[in-house]
């Protein structure tokens, strides 16, 4: 090898490691910065996100008739979750008016949501297709992160595997819940 082709072969080897450290100090970076627990401040959902996640899939939810409900995860059906309180009547009449109308904005995909009230429903609430009853669970009630009072009335998501992964504080806006649901439906 002369020595004109050394410098010449130095600069490739050169290059050849710049291009490699590039490739991977990006991957060193986000190593580093998900050990350091950092997150991207902002995200697309409206709802909170419950962290981490619980999972439900194995709570054996009943129908208020005593029938098992059935996953189907499959079938990539998202629930939204109700738990009202024992004297909640005017607030939750309100809130099944509000999730027929949140679910009826989810056009042909409207059948990919359930939506599971636990509880007795108020005389005056307004019923639908995929609205069901259930009855209490207590593995549920262990994971909600917020109880209902008469007149509050959270509501949380369930993703098809069965995880609790969202909530809607007392109060939310429905345009929330009708904005994530479009965006997961999708």
């Amino acid at each position: 090898m002369t020595d004109a082709e050394r410098p010449s072969q130095l600069k490739s080897r050169l290059i050849l490691l710049l291009i490699v450290a590039m490739f991977f100090s990006s991957f060193f970076i986000a190593w580093g910065l998900r050990l350091s627990g950092w997150t991207p401040s902002g995200s697309k959902n409206l709802g909170e996100l419950i962290q981490p996640p619980k999972d439900l899939s194995q709570a054996g939810f009943l129908y208020a008739d005593g029938k098992p409900y059935a996953w189907e995860t499959e079938k990539h059906i998202w629930r939204v979750v109700v738990v009202p309180d024992a004297n909640c009547q005017a607030a939750c009449a309100k809130m099944t008016d509000t999730l027929l109308r949140v679910w009826e904005t989810q056009g042909r995909q409207a059948d990919r949501v359930d939506v599971l009230w636990f509880g007795e429903l108020p005389n005056d609430a307004r019923k639908f297709r995929k609205l069901f009853v259930m009855q209490p669970s207590p593995a549920l009630q262990a994971a909600l992160t917020q109880t209902s009072s008469a007149d509050s009335v959270p509501v949380y998501l369930i993703d098809p595997n069965g995880f609790l992964v969202m909530q809607y504080r007392p109060g939310f806006n429905p345009s929330d819940l009708r904005k994530d649901l479009a965006r997961l439906l999708k």
